[in-house]
């Protein structure tokens, strides 16, 4: 693709709306249609950024608008047959999380990023905070040694956010098991190579709270599930979006054999580490003393549009991300693989969970 690449905004609103300055700011692309069933909404994100194409259907503005990519900010559910609707005009997607909601849409929506000519990248901007950045990097230079353990936590009471926006009520808590796991997921298994999630074990902690109509969540209060990597080790993860208790939604940790890493538990904690080679025997470490060694120039010094964006910067960086790949013609970092396997084990411990919380196979994406 050329310089102007001519992008569309589904669900500007809301979500889709923080993509915004990303787009604005690089030299590559122009945000030239927005789409949202949410007339005032749409008009006043319209009005804001001086965008003229308005649409409320969003196969109308994939038909109408004249656009090279579009960027889904809609509810869960719409994510995958709105990104199959795009690639299906060759239209490239860069799609919010999770990559869709049922095994079988995920299926069609592998098939038809096989078909299509345009790209395919899920926005786990999780992949993109600078911590998560720093340690990746620190991986690749083998200073943790072999990983073989991890864990992530997605804690976040969102009661009274469900009423807001009531899709989430039906398909985050609407469903027993882990129904939003790329979050804690896709940073794991960025840092274990890529290695794919192959079997899952699901259970929970039982009922204990009520949504704001008094009835009981679908989804029990705390969700586990451990995850059996391609490589041999384990990965456990943490869902619970309805306990009363302070958020902590990005608690992350890794272990390997030369080395350990662990983001904040709260009330002052910080990003720490351990390494063999360089540390005193299993005492912690700030990350930040590796940052000048280790993180890439962007992180270093981040412009100011990135340093205001979401997410410390990273609903920045996964759209430079985006953009380099459409440019140059190549898979972006999280690609529709990358976003099957981070979507799948989540997918997958839903079945677990029905089925009396036993070992679950998880399908693999590149054999459909």
């Amino acid at each position: 693709m050329g310089k102007d690449i001519k992008v569309g905004v589904a669900g500007p609103a809301r979500r889709g709306g923080s993509f915004f300055a990303a787009f604005k700011h690089n030299p590559h692309t122009v945000i030239t249609a927005l789409c949202d069933i949410d007339e005032n909404g749409l008009l006043a994100a319209a009005a804001a950024q001086g965008i003229e194409q308005t649409y409320s259907d969003y196969e109308t503005m994939l038909d109408k608008a004249g656009i090279d990519a579009v960027v889904i900010g809609t509810p869960m559910q719409l994510h995958a047959p709105q990104s199959i609707a795009a690639l299906e005009r060759n239209i490239s997607v860069l799609s919010e999380v999770t990559a869709g909601v049922s095994i079988e849409e995920c299926r069609r929506l592998v098939e038809a990023r096989k078909k299509s000519k345009a790209t395919y990248m899920m926005a786990e901007n999780y992949c993109y905070i600078r911590p998560n950045i720093l340690v990746g990097e620190i991986v690749k230079a083998g200073l943790l040694g072999e990983i073989y353990y991890g864990e992530g936590e997605y804690i976040h009471e969102t009661r009274d956010l469900q009423v807001a926006t009531p899709w989430r009520r039906r398909w985050h808590t609407g469903v027993n098991g882990n129904t939003y796991c790329t979050h804690p997921f896709g940073p794991l298994y960025q840092w274990f190579g890529k290695q794919r999630a192959v079997s899952v074990c699901c259970f929970g902690s039982g009922h204990h709270y009520l949504d704001a109509s008094g009835a009981s969540y679908e989804i029990e209060d705390s969700i586990s599930t451990a995850c059996r990597m391609s490589g041999g080790g384990l990965v456990n993860l943490r869902l619970d979006l309805v306990s009363e208790r302070p958020h902590n939604a990005s608690y992350l940790q890794i272990q390997g054999t030369k080395g350990c890493y662990e983001s904040p538990r709260g009330l002052g904690d910080t990003n720490k580490i351990y390494l063999k080679d360089r540390h005193d025997p299993n005492i912690w470490h700030p990350i930040e003393e590796l940052a000048e060694e280790f993180l890439p120039e962007r992180w270093l010094h981040p412009n100011e549009e990135a340093q205001k964006a979401g997410h410390g910067g990273g609903d920045y960086m996964q759209v430079l991300d985006f953009v380099d790949a459409l440019v140059a013609g190549k898979e972006p970092p999280i690609g529709i693989y990358e976003a099957m396997d981070m979507t799948l084990a989540g997918l997958a411990s839903q079945i677990s969970i029905a089925n009396g919380s036993v070992w679950t196979d998880v399908p693999d994406p590149r054999e459909w």
